[in-house]
């Protein structure tokens, strides 16, 4: 079947939600070092509504193409590449060109100012890839890119997670429930803590041990149920004055990762909560690409299976943003 010469895509000639509008675009030509995908699924990230919405300050060239996770399937390769072969199945790197160790100027963040991922197919360097799990559809495999890899990054890669300890999770969207599940591979125990009594059948289900109110005094009940000790890790999705309470459930010596800012960008904590219990505070931008390849062998070796809490189709884009603006129990995808 002969190959479109155009491709779809989601654009924003001025920032705003108002302003999506679907486009279509030549079909690009890959060159040196580079591949042209076509895009299976893109999973979308509460980063998108902010790009959406304002761009997040970075500057942006308009139109601009949202959208930062994509799995999909490798369509052209242009000279000099030798990762990927046509028909291999990919997924894309959020730090374009973090190959390991310290990201440096040269990185690139996809969804801005990179590459977007909401479109039919995308062009992008050949190192801003990795192969996609064997075990998983792409609509799973889009997941990884940064929901994904963050958990992994904050427990495995940075955190040295082992088996016998105790995570504290806040929430139960993307990054949260990979937390939760990473736990459960690793052997530790995940206490989560969530708004939302509905969500606790679910959370218990998917291998918590214990999923506490957020309204309640939930840093008491972490040292209850860890025997006065407290949490050897803490995946801190909220940010804000909930840092505090993050630090009063820690056990001495252990680690809070910081990731989400739904509480607000500017962080509040007791002095004391973090000195005396010689705690350490580290940002998770993310992670690398050797680490999402560990991440993958991973997943392929214990089949574990990412949470979507629905797919939408690419027309219905709106829709699936406006989910992801609710909330919800695991991750949004876009299907294509």
């Amino acid at each position: 079947m002969q190959e479109p010469d155009t491709l779809r895509r989601w654009q924003l000639p001025q920032l705003g939600r108002a302003h999506l509008e679907q486009a279509e675009a030549p079909m690009p030509t890959p060159g040196a070092g580079q591949i042209l995908v076509k895009v299976g699924a893109v999973a979308l990230n509460y980063r998108d509504l902010l790009m959406i919405r304002d761009g997040m300050g970075m500057p942006l060239g308009l139109p601009f193409t949202p959208g930062s996770d994509m799995a999909g399937t490798v369509m052209a390769a242009g000279p000099g590449v030798n990762r990927f072969a046509v028909g291999d199945r990919v997924v894309n790197t959020f730090w374009g060109g973090w190959i390991d160790s310290h990201w440096h100027a040269g990185t690139t963040l996809m969804g801005g100012p990179g590459p977007g991922m909401l479109a039919s197919h995308v062009l992008i360097d050949a190192a801003w890839a990795v192969a996609a799990p064997r075990t998983l559809s792409l609509a799973e495999a889009s997941t990884l890119p940064c929901a994904g890899l963050t958990a992994w990054f904050a427990l495995a890669e940075t955190g040295g997670l082992r088996a016998g300890e105790t995570v504290l999770i806040h929430g139960t969207g993307g990054v949260a429930l990979f937390g939760l599940q990473l736990a459960r591979l690793h052997g530790a125990q995940a206490i989560v803590v969530t708004g939302s009594e509905d969500k606790r059948a679910q959370t218990l289900a998917l291998g918590a041990s214990h999923v506490l109110l957020r309204g309640g005094d939930w840093p008491a009940e972490v040292r209850r149920l860890t025997g006065g000790r407290g949490a050897d890790h803490v995946l801190e999705l909220s940010s804000g004055p909930n840092l505090d309470r993050s630090l009063q459930a820690t056990r001495q010596g252990g680690r809070v990762s910081i990731i989400g800012m739904l509480g607000g960008d500017t962080l509040s904590a007791s002095f004391y909560a973090m000195v005396l219990g010689r705690v350490t505070v580290q940002g998770i931008g993310i992670g690398h690409r050797r680490a999402l390849e560990d991440l993958v062998r991973a997943i392929d070796v214990n089949a574990l299976e990412p949470v979507i809490a629905a797919q939408y189709g690419f027309d219905a884009l709106p829709a699936a943003l406006d989910h992801l603006e609710r909330g919800a129990f695991g991750k949004i995808v876009i299907t294509l």
